[in-house]
């Protein structure tokens, strides 16, 4: 199931449109912040579908039948871009487990590159809800890779991968390199073309130089 929150009437849709504005993208705390809250509304979304258990709650005047989560998912993002739109989402599920990813492209003199894994922080994932953050899904080969790391991990029950920003292409990568994974991904935007060296256009540009500064 793929869904691209821009087709809907909600105020996400002001946020994507601040980080993609090059003005407005000369504030990283501003930039930071709109992906946090894109990554609030994104979890709001997933928490619809999740299980749920009635339990009582005491008040100072009686008792409450409630309903609270029956299982705490894990956050797991790809570093370092990854973790504004992580905080918003842990924001949510402030109970949560959380994974961290390195992951990069290691670049070649022809401007070709591949994608190198060189850490991850994991707890098990075996029959668990497992949310895979990161705010760009371009060629799609980081998030596929690093989902099939993460499998090592344990297989989930169902997978949330979220981004702000994917391509069409990107999406399809998903498609053929994970069929037999029962995933949904939920996407702020999904934008139609990628540059020469897979950049999403319009897309927004570097979101990890957009949030942190650029690197070397």
């Amino acid at each position: 199931m793929i869904y691209n929150l821009s087709h809907h009437h909600s105020i996400i849709n002001q946020y994507i449109s601040e980080i993609r504005d090059i003005e407005i993208q000369k504030d990283s705390w501003r930039f930071r912040k709109n992906m946090e809250r894109i990554g609030q509304m994104i979890a709001f979304e997933i928490s619809k579908q999740l299980e749920y258990k009635d339990v009582p709650v005491t008040t100072p005047l009686g008792i409450a039948n409630s309903r609270v989560l029956l299982q705490q998912p894990v956050i797991a993002t790809i570093l370092r871009a990854g973790l504004p739109l992580h905080m918003g989402i842990l924001e949510v599920f402030d109970k949560a487990e959380n994974a961290f990813i390195s992951a990069y492209r290691k670049h070649h003199k022809d401007h070709s590159f591949d994608i190198a894994l060189e850490y991850i922080s994991c707890p098990s994932l075996e029959n668990k809800i497992l949310i895979l953050c990161d705010p760009m899904l371009a060629t799609g080969s980081s998030m596929a890779l690093t989902f099939k790391a993460l499998l090592q991990r344990g297989k989930p029950k169902h997978t949330h991968i979220v981004c702000a920003i994917a391509s069409k292409q990107g999406v399809d990568y998903l498609k053929k390199n994970i069929p037999d994974v029962n995933y949904t991904l939920w996407c702020g935007d999904i934008d139609d073309e990628l540059t020469s060296t897979a950049y999403i256009v319009p897309g927004l540009g570097d979101a990890g130089d957009l949030a942190f500064g650029e690197k070397l």
